[in-house]
């Protein structure tokens, strides 16, 4: 009888040895989280992405979800592909700044701010993106929470301190309204990777636009980067990162931030500079790029320099000057990024600390349209979206070439409010077709462009 014993149990070890075996090969370890909605079929690559940014304390009347819901029709038919929400989380109320406090003060990392709906009210607007072919992505702040966040009480040891014990905020700033953590806390990483596999899982969104990255440690990027492309099978997320660091892209992410870009669009307006500086400029973002494929993401507008530098009409001379600078940005080597309202030039600054509602009836449907004509170009273009770039530029005149196989595509934008006459490179001298009107258009020796016109050609 002992042996028969010492026989079954030696058989029941085996048994056990082989399930654990077979746990341990799987792939990924069980979440915690069901997988909520479908994988959404029609996610843009990297390269086809034209990313629209919802303020959604401004961007309806009533300053919610559902606000942003009604519109998805608008969004849509400007072009865009891709909604970049901004922060949907509680606003911590400790320490606030502005009227409502700052969105990028996060109370809650695994909540919806009661005043935009609910979680329920978010899964439907993804639901409904996705009906319409559009993705959608969060604004995530990972480098610091409110003062008022749980993690504060609950986990002081999160946070970096200084050496009385005290929280502080990030370094070198005057972010009073936030704690700084500490990326040396595995445990802490952990929780903020799980907050954010959170909202892939519950309410299905397709990747994040990643606030302050440049001072998140890269080995966090990757780790979360990593974890969050293992949980929808089917479909890829995109990663933005706010941040100019090329090592980004070895973390993961799709894109970078044109700071660098904007900041010489901006001195090319204000300090008359050349328009050939926005080619150097092109250069200093893609330097040391690990990949041909990688993509700035560019800009005339975001939350930021709306409020504290100025709209688009404000900074780019004008209605006209400012569609003429978007095509540049649009089209270099890029993935362009519109703020809500510029497309219609609206001309008042959204303060985003507060309710300040965009009065669309406002719009300017001849601007309208002009963007519409833009985007839908560069949609169809694939020279434009994954083409290499040579720079033709002159003083006055942004000039540049993207090329992809047979595809040649030539962008002519006159940056000042002078008619202009521009000396073409022999390589441009050519009979090209407008890109929006179908007209032909012959480059040769020199080109008249009245103020701020600009022409998209192809061949």
């Amino acid at each position: 009888m002992k042996s028969n014993i010492k026989i079954v149990y030696t058989l029941l070890l085996a048994l056990a040895f082989v399930s654990c075996s077979s746990s341990d090969s799987d792939s990924t370890p069980a979440s915690p989280y069901q997988q909520y909605g479908a994988s959404f079929e029609k996610m843009p690559k990297k390269e086809d992405a034209v990313i629209y940014q919802v303020n959604i304390r401004a961007f309806s009347a009533a300053g919610n979800l559902k606000g942003v819901q009604d519109r998805l029709t608008q969004i849509q038919e400007l072009g865009a592909n891709v909604i970049y929400l901004m922060p949907i989380y509680p606003v911590g109320k400790v320490k606030a700044s502005g009227e409502l406090g700052s969105p990028y003060a996060v109370q809650d990392y695994k909540a919806v701010n009661p005043d935009f709906g609910t979680l329920q009210d978010l899964q439907v607007l993804v639901e409904e993106a996705h009906k319409k072919n559009m993705a959608v992505v969060l604004d995530w702040v990972a480098n610091h929470t409110a003062w008022d966040n749980a993690w504060i009480t609950q986990h002081k040891n999160w946070y970096q301190q200084d050496d009385k014990g005290n929280i502080i905020i990030p370094p070198g700033t005057n972010y009073n309204d936030v704690a700084q953590l500490d990326f040396n806390n595995a445990e802490m990483k952990d929780a903020m990777i799980d907050a954010m596999s959170y909202w892939v899982y519950n309410a299905n969104i397709d990747g994040f636009r990643c606030d302050y990255a440049d001072f998140v440690p890269q080995n966090f990027w990757s780790d979360a980067i990593t974890k969050l492309r293992s949980i929808k099978k089917n479909q890829t997320i995109l990663m933005l990162a706010e941040g100019s660091k090329v090592n980004h892209f070895a973390s993961g992410f799709d894109y970078t931030f044109g700071f660098n870009f904007f900041s010489t669009l901006e001195k090319v307006f204000k300090e008359s500079k050349p328009a050939t500086t926005i080619q150097d400029s092109n250069a200093t973002e893609y330097a040391n790029n690990y990949n041909e494929e990688n993509r700035v993401v560019r800009y005339t507008s975001n939350h930021d320099v709306n409020l504290s530098e100025g709209t688009p009409l404000e900074l780019f001379g004008g209605k006209k000057g400012s569609v003429a600078t978007f095509v540049v940005a649009a089209y270099m080597k890029s993935v362009p990024m519109i703020y809500n309202g510029q497309e219609v030039g609206y001309e008042k600054r959204l303060n985003y600390f507060a309710k300040t509602p965009i009065d669309w009836s406002t719009a300017d449907a001849s601007m309208l349209a002009e963007y519409k004509k833009i985007i839908a170009f560069r949609n169809t273009s694939t020279a434009v979206k994954k083409g290499v770039y040579t720079g033709y530029s002159s003083d006055a005149v942004s000039a540049f070439t993207m090329v992809k196989d047979a595809e040649k595509v030539l962008v002519l934008s006159n940056l000042t409010n002078s008619t202009v006459k521009y000396l073409a490179s022999p390589a441009l001298k050519a009979i090209w077709k407008d890109a929006i009107t179908g007209t032909s258009v012959t480059v040769g020796s020199e080109i008249t462009l009245m103020p701020f016109q600009y022409l998209i050609l192809k061949n």
